[in-house]
Parts: C-alpha cells; structure tokens; sequence
C-alpha cells in the first residue's frame, strides 16, 4: 500500500484501507453474536476458515505487487522493528485494548449486568459511525498533525469508556458505539500512516510490521485483560480500570510528539 499511492495522499488511502480493516473487525463480531446464538460456536468457526480460504484466493487475482524499486547499497542488517514507527505502535496498542476488551466480552458484560440492551447493535452501530466518519475526514488525514488526532481519540475513548459503565439501556450503547468508532476507528487509520510517513522509503514493510505487531499486542492482551479483570474486580470497575491506559498513550505520546506532529510534514 505504501508504494501503491504517492506520499502525500498516504493518509487518505491508509483511511480507506483502514476503513475496511476496522470495519471487518465490526462486522465480524456483530455476525459472530447473531450466528451463534441461533447455530452455535461450530457453524461460526466454519464460516471463518470458509472466510480465509477466500482470502487467500482473492489476493492471487492482484496483479500489481508494488515491489520497492529502490536498491539498497549498503548491508542489510536484521532488523525486527522500525524505530521510528515504535511510538505510534506503542499508542496504539494500548489504545486498541479497550476495543478488543469490548470485542471478546461486551456479551458476557451485558448478561452478568443482567442489561436489557440489544448486543448485536453495538458493532452493527459502531460501523456505520465509522463509515460516516471516514468518509467525512478522509481529506484530513493527510494535513491534520497526529497530536490533534490523539487529542480527538484520547477524549473520545473516555467517553465511550464511561458510557460502557453507566450504559442501561440501547440509547448509551450506540452513543457508545459512535465514540468508540472516533477513539478506536480513527486511530486505525491515523496511526498505521503516521507510522509510515515517520519511516524511510526503504523501510515502510518494517514499519508497517511495526504498526500491526502494536495491533496485534493490544489483540491478545484485550481478551487476556477481559478475562482476568473479573476475577480481580466486582464487574462495576470492568471499564473504569481500562482508564488507566490514558495516562501511559499521554507519557508516551508527549515524549515523541515533536516527531509524530511532524509526520505531515514528511510527505
């Protein structure tokens, strides 16, 4: 993707791109709720293997591979991260932990409240707000520094982080939703192309790896997080503890923010 499009469009075509990641991620669980309360966990999974092996067939059907054509003069050296790109992964993993908390156990939540709340609208509600609000800002991912965007995203994620907590009825959990598609859909997009912008040409795979090794951090310590919280906390402090990350995005983010605000910059 970083070679697909010119540098100073990357951040409308990561929101595209981003777009359908985060909306796969929306989809999926609100399709996994209904299915499996009518046909059960089995018929969920077969649908996800069915779902990987289209996967694998579509992308033989790309053509255009983007292969860098810039040569490399000097050593490689191994390499496993982009330094560069490490704060904005850092971020947002610890961003997407909320979000993936909410992915593996907003069914279980909803039930030991005993709310009577309509689960499956949740991330049926969360994509549409997020389709509304790429399509609104996709011209803006290009020329709005990062620091404005984290300032956007941190106050959305208490908001959605509070009403998950005091939600009791469908109303609180939309109005959720729709935050949680500011603090964690924009997110996707505005770090996964601030990473790429921080990172010399040569290495944008690196630093994209980067960005999905923070996505896939905050992937498994969610569901980890979600489980153990319960067992530590009575279920009223399940969200308010998740407020603790704010504090840890704002220590990291200050102390790179010259460089993350400078990305625009870059291209």
């Amino acid at each position: 993707m970083a070679f697909l499009v010119p540098r100073q469009h990357l951040g409308a075509a990561m929101g595209y791109y981003g777009l359908l990641n985060a909306l796969a991620m929306a989809i999926a669980p609100a399709l996994a709720i209904g299915i499996y309360q009518l046909l059960g966990y089995k018929f969920v999974i077969m649908l996800a293997v069915l779902s990987s092996i289209a996967m694998v067939v579509v992308i033989q059907f790309i053509h255009n591979h983007a292969k860098p054509s810039i040569e490399l003069k000097e050593d490689r050296h191994f390499k496993i991260i982009q330094r560069d790109a490490l704060p904005v992964a850092l971020i947002f993993s610890l961003l997407s932990i909320p979000y993936f908390v909410t992915q593996a156990d907003i069914v279980m939540y909803v039930q030991e409240r005993h709310l009577n709340i309509t689960v499956s609208l949740f991330f049926l509600c969360y994509s549409l707000a997020l389709i509304v609000i790429r399509i609104l800002l996709k011209d803006y991912f290009d020329t709005i520094s990062f620091g404005i965007w984290f300032s956007i995203c941190i106050i959305a994620t208490i908001g959605y982080i509070i009403l998950l907590t005091i939600m009791q009825n469908n109303f609180e959990m939309i109005l959720a939703a729709g935050l949680m598609a500011v603090g964690f859909g924009v997110m996707v997009s505005v770090s996964q192309s601030t990473a790429l912008l921080l990172a010399p040409m040569k290495e944008q795979g690196l630093a994209n790896a980067t960005y999905y090794l923070g996505s896939d951090i905050g992937m498994s310590l969610g569901p980890i997080i979600g489980g153990i919280l319960p067992t530590i906390f009575p279920l009223k402090f399940f969200y308010p503890v998740m407020l603790l990350i704010i504090p840890l995005t704002a220590i990291i983010y200050l102390c790179y923010r010259r460089k993350l605000n400078a990305a625009v910059q870059y291209n």
